[in-house]
């Protein structure tokens, strides 16, 4: 998905529409945990100006993640929509300090950097398994188990009924100052 500026000023105006599937598999390189990328399909237009070049994108594809709990791989979907704007003129780059806008190599507008990061901010802090997500399947060893939150609140709401038997005597000291 590259384009020079001579192609893009030919579509200056009325903008030029956009419908490619794209390999986006170099993103397995920028983030360690994402085991394969499905062929990525982009959609939108450009809107092509004399000082910039805005890319109205719809992003859809499959990330393979692995579980946070099992390891084994999950397909993680991917739907994105963005705007990202290049500029033509380097001089108008202070121009935009409030909005992110890009800068062009050479004389070439290059999209694959800009969808490869999207692909990689769309990475969620932990993906489950369907299989991880049933509460029986919850991985156990040797004293000790995964537990839900509900398991957790209620393991602390009895040990906080214990008494820890060196302080039963005090604790009925309290309770008669209560009562009294």
């Amino acid at each position: 998905m590259k384009w020079s500026i001579i192609q893009l000023q030919k579509f200056r105006d009325r903008g030029m529409p956009l419908d490619e599937t794209v390999d986006a598999s170099e993103v397995k390189a920028l983030d360690p945990q994402i085991r394969d990328v499905s062929p990525i399909h982009v959609t939108g237009r450009a809107d092509i100006s004399s000082d910039k070049v805005t890319f109205h994108l719809h992003i859809e594809g499959q990330l393979v993640l692995p579980c946070s709990r099992t390891l084994e791989d999950v397909h993680f979907p991917v739907d994105i929509d963005t705007v990202e704007t290049f500029l033509l003129k380097a001089k108008d780059y202070d121009q935009y300090e409030e909005e992110e806008v890009h800068r062009m190599q050479g004389d070439v507008i290059d999209l694959m950097p800009v969808i490869n990061e999207l692909l990689v901010l769309e990475i969620p802090m932990q993906v489950f398994s369907e299989k991880a997500k049933d509460d029986e399947n919850l991985p156990s060893g040797k004293n000790w188990e995964v537990i839900t939150e509900e398991q957790a609140i209620q393991a602390e709401e009895e040990e906080e009924k214990k008494v820890d038997p060196r302080l039963a005597g005090l604790a009925k000291l309290l309770e008669q100052d209560k009562n009294s």
